[in-house]
C-alpha cells in the first residue's frame, strides 16, 4: 500500500464514535460490544452490531495493540517449512492458541544460525506476544538482551538460557534405539544410520549406538553417513551406502523423509525392501503410509508437540503460570509398517 492509499484508507476508516452516533449509545459501550468484557443488553448490542455492519467498521488492529500492549500473535521458527512435520506441528500450536484469539506467523530458517536469529529480533520488534523455537538445536545460539527476556518461549526439543522458556522434548533417544533394537532383533547384521546434518539430531545418533553396542552390532565409520533431514539427501546418502564392497542389510535413518529417498534408492537398483535391505525412518509423516512398503518408523508426535507449546505459551501469556521454566516429555513409539 503506497502512502497516498495509506493516507486515504486512514480518511476514509469508520471509527468507534462513527458507529456509537449510527447506534445512538456513547463510544465506551461500543467498545464493550467489541471486547466482550462487559455486560452490554441485548437490545443495545443488536443494535450496536447493526451499526457496525451498516457502516463497515473495522477494528484498528494496530491501535489496539499499542493500547493494550498485546500483539495476540506468537511467531513459530522452524528449519524447513517444506518438511510436514513442521506444518503438523504448527497446526498444533495454531489449534492450541486459536480459541485465546492469538494467531501465528511461520519463520522458516533453513537451519541457518544467522536467519535464526535474525527472524528472532524481527519477532521482538514486532511485538510478539511468544516465541516457538522448533530447532532447539540452533536457538542455543541466541542471545537474550534484558527486553527480549520478557517474552515467554517454548523451545522443541531443548532448553534455552532465558528466564520464562520452556520445553516440549520428544524422547528422540529413545526412539531411536527401540527402532535400532527392533531392527538388531529380527535378525540384521550390517546396520547403517544415516544421520542428520552435523550439529543436529545427537539424540537420534546417541539412541542407535546404544542399540547397537547392546546388540554387540559393530558399526564401523562407513556406514554412519549424514543426509540434510530431505527425500534427496536420504537419496544421496542411500547411494554411498549401497556403493560400499559390503553393503548394509538395515538403514535407519533419522527422519522420515532421508528414509523414502533411502527407499528410492532401493527401488532403484531393484532391490527387495525388508528382504534384501530394511529401512526405518523416524517422524511418522503422512507420507510414511503413502510408500511402497509402508514405512516403519518412530513416531514424532508433531501435533500434540505444538499443542503442548501452545498451552505453555498461554499460561505464561495469560499470567496464569510465573515459575521457572517446564520440561513436558513426549514419547516417540516405534511403527511397524512393511519396509523392515
Amino acid at each position: 500500500m503506497s502512502r497516498s492509499e495509506a493516507a486515504s484508507d486512514q480518511r476514509s476508516r469508520v471509527t468507534i464514535a462513527q458507529v456509537a452516533s449510527r447506534a445512538g449509545v456513547s463510544p465506551t459501550t461500543v467498545s464493550h460490544v467489541l471486547s466482550g468484557k462487559r455486560t452490554v443488553a441485548v437490545a443495545t448490542r443488536g443494535t450496536v452490531i447493526e451499526a457496525i455492519r451498516e457502516l463497515g467498521y473495522r477494528p484498528n488492529i494496530v491501535a489496539r495493540n499499542l493500547r493494550t500492549r498485546q500483539s495476540h500473535m506468537i511467531a513459530v521458527v522452524v528449519p524447513d517449512i517444506t518438511n510436514p512435520f513442521y506444518a503438523v506441528l504448527t497446526r498444533g500450536l495454531a489449534d492450541a492458541v486459536d480459541a485465546a484469539g492469538h494467531g501465528t506467523y511461520v519463520c522458516n530458517t533453513d537451519g541457518q544460525h544467522d536467519r535464526e536469529r535474525r527472524f528472532f529480533q524481527d519477532a521482538m520488534d514486532r511485538g510478539v506476544d511468544g516465541i516457538v523455537f522448533a530447532s532447539g538445536e540452533t536457538a542455543s545460539q541466541v542471545t537474550f538482551g534484558e527486553a527480549d527476556k520478557q517474552t515467554p518461549i517454548v523451545c522443541i526439543g531443548d532448553q534455552l538460557d532465558h528466564p520464562l522458556c520452556d520445553a516440549v522434548i520428544p524422547d528422540d533417544e529413545t526412539g531411536s534405539r527401540a527402532a535400532a533394537s527392533f531392527l538388531a532383533s529380527r535378525g540384521y547384521q550390517r546396520i547403517a544410520m544415516i544421520q542428520g546434518p552435523p550439529h543436529y539430531g545427537a539424540a537420534r545418533t546417541a539412541g542407535f549406538r546404544s542399540a547397537m553396542q547392546a546388540a554387540k552390532r559393530k558399526v564401523p565409520v562407513e556406514r554412519m553417513v549424514r543426509g540434510d533431514w530431505t527425500r534427496k539427501g536420504g537419496y544421496e546418502a542411500m547411494k554411498t551406502l549401497m556403493a560400499l564392497e559390503v553393503r548394509p542389510d538395515a538403514v535407519f535413518c533419522a527422519n522420515d523423509l532421508m528414509a523414502i529417498g533411502a527407499l528410492d534408492v532401493a527401488h532403484e537398483l531393484g532391490l527387495s525392501v525388508p528382504q534384501d535391505v530394511a529401512i526405518v525412518g523416524f517422524d511418522d509423516v503422512d507420507a510414511a503410509t503413502i510408500v511402497t512398503p509402508g514405512l516403519t518408523t518412530v513416531r514424532n508426535p508433531a501435533y500434540e508437540a505444538g499443542g503442548t507449546a501452545g498451552d505453555l505459551l498461554m499460561s505464561r501469556m495469560s499470567g496464569r503460570y510465573t515459575g521457572a521454566g517446564r520440561t513436558v516429555v513426549l514419547p516417540c513409539p516405534l511403527i511397524e509398517r512393511g519396509t523392515a
